[in-house]
């Protein structure tokens, strides 16, 4: 059952993933994507894996250590929570960025391999993301151009 719901994590916030690489101009992804509510379903599995281990993993994150950490994520239920957590964390933040995006009218060419690295390796992608928003708001700034207010 754990694999199942490790599996499941994913698949419950793949479909907002393609919605914003794959239909970015459609009507309904941005206000998709402008929802929270979208991790709702991950959250579920989150809770589903966590609460059999809360006493280790409130241990964990209480006074966290590696040697704690490595423990708990030796469970299969705390590894599967963790990155449950981690598939509903990136989610939220791809969402950001694809709003953000949009806002400084960035190509979706130029999104969409962003969001998968997102997928893939978020802080990576969060960093590049950063970059080009900085980027994008200081020549708009410095043309007279700028995007609608954050």
């Amino acid at each position: 059952m754990t694999g199942f719901l490790f599996d499941l994590s994913f698949y419950l916030a793949a479909p907002v993933w393609l919605l914003m690489i794959f239909a970015p101009g459609w009507g309904p992804t941005a206000r998709i994507a402008a929802s929270p509510l979208t991790v709702v379903p991950v959250l579920a599995v989150y809770l589903a894996l966590a609460v059999p281990v809360l006493p280790e993993l409130w241990a964990a994150v209480s006074s966290p250590d590696i040697d704690g950490f490595r423990e708990l994520t030796a469970d299969a239920s705390a590894a599967g929570a963790i990155w449950a957590q981690v598939i509903a964390w990136d989610l939220l933040l791809g969402q950001w960025m694809f709003l953000e995006a949009r806002r400084l009218d960035v190509h979706p060419l130029v999104t969409g391999p962003l969001l998968v690295l997102t997928i893939l390796l978020s802080p990576f992608a969060l960093l590049l993301f950063l970059a080009l928003r900085a980027t994008l708001t200081r020549r708009r700034a410095a043309s007279g151009t700028a995007p609608a207010p954050l």
